[in-house]
Order: structure tokens, then C-alpha cells, then sequence
């Protein structure tokens, strides 16, 4: 359990980094572009190999299916609710609109370390960490244009690392002593909303200043998530 809590504690504590390095540093477009698309492209691999692929080996495919299209089905509806029924620009709304988008990584990684090791999980977590930067930077650099004090911004990313902090956790512990069948359709079913957030938020993101080499980037990540996942074997 100190295991799982430290790698939780270090990928979440990156979205603090991230917040600092908007604030008080120098974040081009092009360049939170390009490592969105890296974190984009590991994840990509990420939840393939580190939580589809080990379902699919142990429990019927169907249950994968499953799995994988309700978390996809129940982010994107979580997403309409947010676009339609709540205000992004109010505290609350940004608050909820932050860990929207978190919530299907951070589930990912708890239900990933149920009876895994860090390094068995090392291209996931690492993958989310490499999301958690450019998206608490560029965020961040966001509330301060708005307006948003320091204090403000920090106190909302703050917020966010906790709550998304406890859904990691709370995945591993809550879930732990679920069967295997089960498991496999939890672990395909945080796929499925980390998938789904890669199509609705990351990619969009990465290509919204229509620059090419996004492309590259994102193949990079992908082979920076082999790599990691090499660390594992």
C-alpha cells in the first residue's frame, strides 16, 4: 500500500509542477501542444497493453467489450453535462470540468496496481504524469489570464490532485477483492473513459493550433510507453 500511495502521491503531485509552470513560467503554445500529444500517444499504448490487453487474457472478450464501451459511454455523458448544463468560467464548474477529465486516468492506474507492481504499471503511470504537466501548465496559465489570483489557481489544482489523488486510491482499495472477471471488466471500463477522453479532449487539444509535427509527438509517446513498459518484464 506505501508503494501504491507514493506512485498516486508523485503522478498526482504533477499536476502542482504543472500549475507552477504556468504561473510563474514560460509555456509556448506549440510546445504544450506537442507534449500533450506525447502524453496523448503513451496513454494511447498505455491502456492497451497495461489494461485491456491483461482483461482480455484472463476473462471472455464480451466482458472487455463491455467494459470498454460503458466507460467510454459514461465519459462522453459526463462530458454533455458539463458542456451543457454547467458553467466552465465559475470556480465550481472549472473544479468539476478538471476532474472530469482526470478521473478515468487516475481510476485507470489504482484499478492497474491491484495486485500489479510499480513497475509492472510504470508506462501507465508514467503516461498519466506526462498528461498531468502540460494540462495543469496550460490550465493554470488559462485561470491567471482570467483573471484568477495565484492563491486562486493554486488552491483549484490543489483541489483537483487531492480528489483525483482519492479516486486512485480509492479504485485500488475499494476494488481490490472483486474476481478476476470483474476486475477485468473494471480495468477495460477505465480504458474505455480514458480512450474516450483522448478522442473528446487530448488530441483536439494537442492539434488546435493546427501544427503538424503534433503527429510526431504523439508516435513518440507511444514509443516512450513501449519503452516503459519494457521496465516491467
Amino acid at each position: 500500500m506505501m508503494m501504491t500511495l507514493l506512485v498516486v502521491g508523485v503522478v498526482t503531485g504533477a499536476l502542482l509542477i504543472g500549475a507552477a509552470w504556468g504561473v510563474y513560467g514560460r509555456l509556448g503554445r506549440r510546445t504544450e501542444s506537442f507534449l500533450v500529444a506525447l502524453a496523448g500517444g503513451a496513454l494511447l499504448l498505455s491502456v492497451t497493453s497495461e489494461l485491456i490487453e491483461p482483461s482480455l487474457e484472463r476473462s471472455p472478450l464480451w466482458i472487455g467489450a463491455v467494459g470498454l464501451m460503458a466507460g467510454a459511454s459514461l465519459f462522453a455523458l459526463i462530458e454533455y453535462c458539463l458542456d451543457t448544463y454547467v458553467a466552465n468560467e465559475s470556480g465550481g464548474g472549472l473544479l468539476a470540468a478538471i476532474v472530469a477529465d482526470g478521473i478515468p486516468e487516475n481510476l485507470a492506474l489504482g484499478v492497474a496496481l491491484i495486485g500489479a507492481g510499480p513497475m509492472e504499471t510504470a508506462a501507465l503511470a508514467g503516461s498519466i504524469l506526462l498528461s498531468n504537466l502540460p494540462e495543469a501548465a496550460g490550465g493554470a496559465k488559462e485561470m491567471q489570464k482570467s483573471g484568477r489570483s495565484n492563491v486562486a489557481t493554486f488552491g483549484m489544482w490543489a483541489m483537483a490532485a487531492v480528489v483525483l489523488a482519492a479516486a486512485a486510491i480509492g479504485g485500488n482499495v475499494l476494488l481490490s477483492g472483486v474476481s478476476e472477471d470483474w476486475l477485468s471488466g473494471l480495468r477495460c471500463f477505465a480504458a474505455g473513459a480514458v480512450v474516450a477522453s483522448l478522442a473528446m479532449e487530448v488530441f483536439p487539444k494537442a492539434y488546435r493550433e493546427k501544427w503538424h509535427w503534433v503527429g510526431v509527438a504523439t508516435a513518440l509517446g507511444v514509443m516512450v510507453a513501449f519503452g516503459l513498459g519494457q521496465l516491467g518484464k
